[in-house]
């Protein structure tokens, strides 16, 4: 219901192969595409809230959503000094997951599981992860590569794409095609259904009630 990945189909009792189709709520993500390539816009912000959602947003309900996860973009206070900068790690997946699980001692509210509750942690999420992977990805350079120490925040108004590469760049540049590639690879991983991997096993945990933070680091 929320995503498919279609690669064959069934004859004679037999799986025939066919051309890969990946659909996000029914909808096939390649008209997904178009839809916003067409108009020149970037995409993953809308792609994330019809998975969260289960519809397109509105003009006014794209720009809410945007709004709200510039709101929650910026790290919690000292968050990069004391969890990313004092503790560097040459694996960017597990800064990442120890990040993740680190923001619950953040978090007023990290354990009622209402949907307004989960929606909000799910947003924060999308919202800090490019922010978490940026800082910890500049702690690597400077302290296990042996470059130079550069932190950038985030800027309202850009995309998740453009802001990560904001971030992560020391001098801030990038180009409107990189932006959009990045965005478009976004799309594309955004939700691959419940039967691979990382999807089953964050379900598996999470139907034991297990808080949201650890259920996804």
């Amino acid at each position: 219901q929320i995503g498919n990945v279609y690669g064959y189909y069934m004859q004679n009792g037999e799986r025939v192969p066919t051309p890969g189709r990946l659909v996000y709520r029914g909808i096939n993500v390649e008209d997904l595409i178009r839809g916003f390539t067409s108009e020149g816009r970037f995409g993953y912000e809308e792609t994330a809230f019809l998975l969260l959602m289960g519809h397109l947003p509105t003009r006014e309900e794209l720009n809410g959503f945007n709004q709200v996860l510039d709101e929650m973009r910026p790290l919690p206070p000292m968050f990069t000094e004391d969890q990313i900068l004092r503790a560097p790690s040459s694996n960017l997946m597990n800064k990442l997951a120890r990040s993740v699980l680190t923001l619950y001692s953040y978090d007023p509210d990290p354990e009622t599981m209402t949907l307004e509750n989960e929606l909000r942690l799910a947003m924060s999420l999308i919202a800090r992860t490019p922010m978490i992977v940026a800082h910890g990805y500049a702690a690597k350079r400077c302290y296990i590569d042996g470059g130079s120490l550069y932190l950038h925040r985030a800027q309202d108004g850009l995309s998740l794409a453009e802001n990560f590469l904001y971030s992560v760049r020391k001098d801030n540049h990038f180009t409107d095609s990189e932006a959009k590639l990045l965005d478009l690879c976004l799309v594309l991983h955004a939700e691959h259904g419940g039967g691979n991997n990382s999807a089953f096993t964050c379900r598996v945990i999470s139907s034991s009630h297990t808080d949201f933070y650890s259920a996804i680091s």
